[in-house]
């Protein structure tokens, strides 16, 4: 007896109303862009952003709310955000992640899956003894948990990074983006606001204890899906010029020496000589550490503005957590089908253009003053163009990635940008300090100009190659 099949997928069933429209119908085209959601592959991205963006907040914020009702100094809470140093210098360990193989695991579930598998029960210990500590007590000890838990919420970030690139294809890299920033935030919201809720009514241990336990949708998640076909790269980078030549020779030497050497060339070195082969890579570094500048020195400095203005802490809480985070959500499926349907390109010049023009949002309410309906509207355009800038950006991020290296390059490539965007927003304060509100953002719709300008030269003199594919172009020639 035949086994029942069904006359239609779960797909299928989804896309049929708009198949009845001819094919270069402009909304069928749409509507099939958006049905990139319904991939049973980007779903397990929004599972996994979720796993990643969960312990972050019990190393920071809710952490610090602990601290301060255990009567921790507000010096010493402050000290607690060194905690946070592993998030910045994760590539220093990713050719780690990258290369290396786990006894047993690896052979089982594949390299991506058994790294994912081994942060992911270390987190749910790691947060677990946390919520054993007590901070008046032994205030190192929590220190040292929470270290340890953001060491390793940081190295799931490279594996879940590497994991999105090497499992979605080209046109899946803006849906995945915006699912993995859904993900992130509903994962932050729960160690966030949940976390709150139940300290309040069970104490830090049971709170802590059940977000340990949260971990287990990652888990769960990976088991399953599939292990990312393991890719070599077509074009060995250590094959050209003199520094390839003497890594070369190292790799030969006899002994422990020439093993470490070797190991060192092809997890190390690999990588960065494949990056820097590529005509333009410095140009798409100095893109990368431009494009979202003005966007983040406006965010930087918003909520000073916002109090300056006389807006109460709780209008900015109610109208930010409220409008600001479903514009976010809103803005990064949005642009997750711009990439769907246009490409890359054109996408990250468009949402960069609206994410520059946002920040006029700031100048109109400077000029007008305390108004609670321009204030929700400012707060709703800027996230929303900042949620669609993301997810292109992401995508952008992920197709610069070899798949021979994607972790250690992805990890690379988005400290890169978090390190720079850090370090120029850092001279926001004192810009403020010395203008006027209306010409400090007025500045910052400036400070958009050189990202677009860098961007405009990639999309006038090269093409988007993608670098796993010696000569193979997956996205429309833009010169």
């Amino acid at each position: 007896m035949l086994a029942y099949q069904p006359a239609y997928t779960y797909r299928q069933r989804i896309t049929m109303p708009f198949n009845l429209l001819p094919r270069s119908h402009p909304v069928r085209q749409w509507l099939q862009a958006c049905s990139v959601y319904t991939e049973r592959r980007v779903v397990s991205i929004l599972l996994l952003g979720f796993s990643s963006g969960l312990p972050l907040a019990l190393t920071f914020g809710t952490l610090s709310l602990w601290l301060a009702e255990e009567g921790i100094s507000k010096t010493s809470i402050g000290l607690f955000a060194l905690t946070g140093i592993p998030y910045t210098f994760k590539f220093i360990w990713s050719p780690l992640i990258d290369q290396l193989a786990i006894p047993l695991l690896t052979p089982w579930l594949g390299r991506r899956r058994s790294w994912a598998i081994l942060t992911q029960v270390a987190l749910m210990i790691s947060l677990f003894f946390l919520g054993l500590t007590k901070p008046s007590e032994a205030p190192f000890t929590t220190a040292m948990l929470a270290l340890c838990t953001a060491f390793w919420s940081a190295s799931q970030d490279i594996v879940i990074d590497a994991y999105r690139v090497e499992i979605l294809s080209e046109k899946e890299y803006g849906a995945g983006a915006a699912m993995s920033v859904l993900g992130y935030r509903l994962g932050m919201l729960v160690s966030g606001a949940v976390a709150l809720y139940l300290a309040t009514f069970f104490g830090w241990l049971i709170t802590y204890t059940l977000m340990a336990a949260l971990m287990s949708v990652g888990m769960i998640t990976i088991l399953l899906n599939p292990e990312p076909a393991k890719i070599e790269h077509r074009a060995d980078p250590l094959q050209k010029g003199k520094i390839a030549t003497l890594l070369q020779t190292w790799s030969q030497w006899d002994g422990p020496l020439g093993r470490i050497t070797g190991w060192i060339s092809r997890a190390v070195i690999a990588p960065f000589a494949d990056f820097m082969r590529r005509d333009s890579w410095m140009v798409t570094l100095l893109f990368i550490l431009f494009y979202k500048l003005g966007d983040t020195l406006a965010g930087v400095m918003s909520n000073p503005f916002y109090l300056e203005l006389a807006f109460s802490k709780i209008d900015i809480a109610n109208i930010s957590k409220l409008f600001g985070l479903a514009a976010t959500l809103v803005g990064s499926m949005v642009g997750g089908v711009m990439v769907s349907r246009m490409g890359i390109m054109k996408p990250l010049l468009y949402c960069g253009i609206l994410q520059m023009l946002s920040n006029l949002m700031f100048v109109i309410l400077a000029q007008t003053g305390h108004n609670l309906g321009v204030l929700t509207a400012t707060i709703a355009i800027e996230n929303f163009s900042g949620g669609m800038g993301t997810a292109a950006f992401v995508a952008y991020l992920s197709s610069l990635c070899n798949i021979a290296y994607t972790a250690t390059q992805y990890a690379l490539l988005s400290s890169f940008m978090a390190f720079g965007r850090t370090l120029l927003a850092s001279f926001g304060g004192s810009m403020a300090d010395h203008m006027s509100w209306t010409a400090f953002f007025l500045v910052t719709t400036l400070a958009a100009l050189p990202g677009l300008a860098l961007l405009w030269l990639m999309m006038r003199r090269f093409s988007v190659v993608h670098p796993s594919l010696e000569g193979e172009k997956v996205d429309e020639p833009v010169a």
